[in-house]
């Protein structure tokens, strides 16, 4: 069964994230109290903690939110989820809307390891259902997105 393991915001841009106890999704909005929240298509960023293993014989002390990521998970495939995907995480409900992303060039992870799992593992999601997410919670894929 999938997992969220860490749930994480910060209140600037360009910072790492620090978990958090839980997260309150909000319609057309995303986290609150997130600086990425917003209207637009990236409210919730997740990243699975399968990505961050690969670049743990680097760096062995890589805590959740180091990637910017909103929500750590454990037991699903997210880089391979298409587009259009729903997921329950606890008793919300999110819809990908994008793999991967852009990586900052002077990302502390890259300097480090020359690489970094944000760019082509880590995902971004706009809320569906409202509520609060919290590390344990279940995630299950509801629908599955049109493959590419």
């Amino acid at each position: 069964m999938a997992k969220v393991v860490s749930v994480n915001i910060s209140e600037r841009k360009g910072t790492v994230k620090t978990p958090v106890p839980e997260i309150t999704l909000r319609l057309r909005h995303g986290i609150l109290g997130d600086a990425h929240a917003g209207d637009w298509h990236r409210q919730i960023s997740l990243l699975a903690e399968e990505s961050v293993d690969k670049l743990r014989p680097l760096v062995p002390t890589l805590e959740p939110g180091v990637f910017a990521e909103n929500i750590n998970t454990r037991g699903i495939d997210l880089k391979n989820l298409p587009v259009g995907t729903r997921l329950r995480i606890g008793e919300t409900e999110v819809e990908v809307t994008q793999i991967g992303k852009e990586c900052h060039n002077d990302c502390a992870i890259r300097k480090a390891t020359g690489t970094c799992v944000m760019p082509t593992e880590g995902i971004f999601a706009v809320v569906v259902r409202e509520g609060t997410v919290r590390p344990g919670d279940e995630i299950e894929i509801i629908t599955e997105g049109e493959r590419a």
